[in-house]
């Protein structure tokens, strides 16, 4: 498809990787899928939030001109109705294995215990009276900040069939992979195994049993009854007003939970996170309140390494989520029409992914789109071109 000069392998996949994307047009069209991706990836990475604007994009002065220099673009820029019936008939599950076989480029470099985050997300304004609500599940390198894949589900609910689908498209052995409790489900844990990688996941009420044998362990050990305290590790944040102790307690001893270890694959550890907050300055001053959370483990870290690794899976929602929703307008989207929606929200993933790899230029996410539709030659840097 697209044959163009590239140097860096997170580009050089990129315009490999979607050589065999079918197109869902059964008749010849002047305007080719390549070019049409291309220039829906340029004009998302240059500020465009919509396939008006992204057309809009095409058709500024001299643009033509610059396309031209990349792909034949024989027949020119297509309208942006051709753009919506495209990537509405376009196949998502396709275009998602190949923007998973793009990030692959990645997994060889994977360095052992690198945390990756699974948290779902739904595009809110593709849903109206008779448009259900896209949601997706997405795959969070937290250390590179990249998308490594994403999955979409029928409802939020349903991310516990959609986890295992998008685990097993992934290459993540020897990663550590943080979910919150919607994952903790045998066939999760069942399929992070599988791919030889560990995990990290919360339990609440969704596994009755499981959250209370776990509670009871802690307890006991609050009570001095254990033959050997457990490990404790006790944090400090303090900023806007505010004061967060944190309490990070490990068990590295699972069979305190009797028939329940066995039952949930490779099971090495259990952890408890006391979290209290308080409000040390302004309205509420010194109005408190205290949160319960555990999780399970296949690993054997410390104390320190498991509240780290808590955190750090909320990287997805500040650094992947929150610039979706922020710089590139996702909620806002109304591309209501087929798939459409999820197959821009690939295109917005791909975008965050190259302006996360341009290191060079150190600006906003929303500066970088802004340069970007100002500068060809950027552009080309970002792309890899």
């Amino acid at each position: 498809m697209m044959m163009l000069a590239k140097t860096d392998p997170l580009h050089s996949n990129l315009l490999d990787s979607f050589a065999d994307l079918p197109d869902p047009r059964t008749r010849a069209c002047p305007y080719p899928l390549d070019e049409l991706l291309f220039v829906a990836l340029c004009g998302v990475s240059s500020g465009a939030d919509s396939w008006v604007g992204v057309c809009d994009w095409a058709n500024t002065d001299k643009q033509l001109e610059w396309l031209k220099r990349h792909l034949p673009f024989a027949n020119g820029v297509a309208s942006h109705d051709t753009f919506g019936r495209v990537f509405s008939l376009l196949d998502p599950k396709h275009f998602e294995a190949c923007f998973s076989r793009w990030m692959q480029a990645l997994c060889p470099a994977l360095a052992h215990s690198d945390l990756i985050a699974i948290d779902g997300k739904s595009v809110r304004g593709s849903h109206d009276g008779c448009t259900r609500m896209t949601h997706l599940v997405s795959a969070w390198h937290h250390a590179r900040g990249l998308v490594l894949g994403q999955v979409k589900t029928d409802a939020k609910s349903n991310e516990i069939k959609a986890i295992p689908e998008l685990i097993n498209a992934l290459q993540v052995q020897g990663a550590v992979m943080t979910l919150d409790a919607m994952g903790c489900q045998h066939a999760v844990v069942e399929a992070i195994v599988a791919k030889q990688a560990d995990y990290i996941i919360a339990v609440k009420n969704n596994q009755p049993t499981l959250a209370q044998a776990i509670e009871r362990l802690f307890q006991a050990n609050d009570r001095g009854e254990l033959a050997q305290p457990l490990e404790t590790l006790t944090c400090l944040d303090k900023g806007h007003g505010r004061l967060e102790t944190r309490h990070c307690t490990v068990s590295h001893d699972v069979t305190t939970l009797g028939e329940l270890a066995q039952q949930w694959s490779s099971l090495q550890s259990v952890v408890r996170i006391k979290s209290t907050r308080e409000i040390v300055n302004g309205k509420g001053k010194g109005q408190s309140s205290t949160e319960w959370r555990y999780y399970i483990s296949s690993t054997k870290k410390s104390a320190a390494e498991f509240e780290a690794a808590v955190r750090m899976h909320w990287g997805i929602e500040n650094s992947c989520h929150w610039v979706l929703d922020m710089t590139y307008l996702e909620d806002d989207c109304r591309i209501r029409v087929g798939d459409g929606a999820e197959n821009f929200a690939i295109l917005r993933r791909m975008s965050l992914n190259l302006f996360k790899k341009e290191a060079s230029t150190k600006l906003s996410m929303n500066r970088k789109r802004l340069k970007a539709g100002w500068s060809t030659g950027y552009l080309e840097k970002v792309l890899g071109l």
